[in-house]
């Protein structure tokens, strides 16, 4: 993976700082089942819903809540900036350890992929969907990080 394409490794640090609070805010907003009442607000949106039968309407001002989209943008934002950001010593084996996660982690989502088509049907396969946005750049951090921890342990081992 070339370097030119990563940002800084100062931008690490922030992309932690959202993708953890986000991270623990989106599992207690899935297992409540709840939004936060004051963040509902008015907002423009292109296309506001989606019913069989009836015209449908597009750009439109919609009363929503705004709950999952903060947390949904915080938590990708976060990712991207751990994901994309470079280590210390960035090398061509942290590299090629990085091109190695981000194979792994779009092979083993896909084949999430595959087993919720394969197993998961109706309003439950829409939910799966919208979590599977999210697991390439998961499984991606936990592969690249165990990868690296890994490797660093190794080499202190030879010393």
């Amino acid at each position: 993976m070339y370097s030119n394409l990563l940002i800084s490794s100062k931008y690490k640090k922030i992309g932690w700082m959202l993708l953890l609070p986000s991270t623990v805010l989106a599992i207690i907003s899935i297992f409540s089942n709840k939004e936060i009442t004051w963040l509902d607000a008015k907002v423009f949106s292109i296309f506001p819903e989606f019913s069989l039968g009836r015209e449908r309407k597009y750009f439109q001002i919609i009363e929503a809540n705004l709950t999952n989209t903060i947390i949904g943008v915080f938590f990708i934002i976060g990712a991207l900036l751990v994901s994309f950001s470079k280590e210390e010593n960035e090398d061509e084996y942290i590299a090629q350890l990085r091109l190695k996660s981000l194979m792994w982690a779009v092979l083993i989502n896909y084949l999430f992929l595959i087993l919720a088509f394969l197993f998961i049907f109706n309003i439950a396969f829409i939910s799966v969907m919208l979590y599977n946005m999210f697991t390439v750049l998961i499984i991606f951090i936990l592969k690249f990080h165990i990868s690296l921890y890994k490797s660093s342990k190794f080499l202190n081992s030879e010393k």
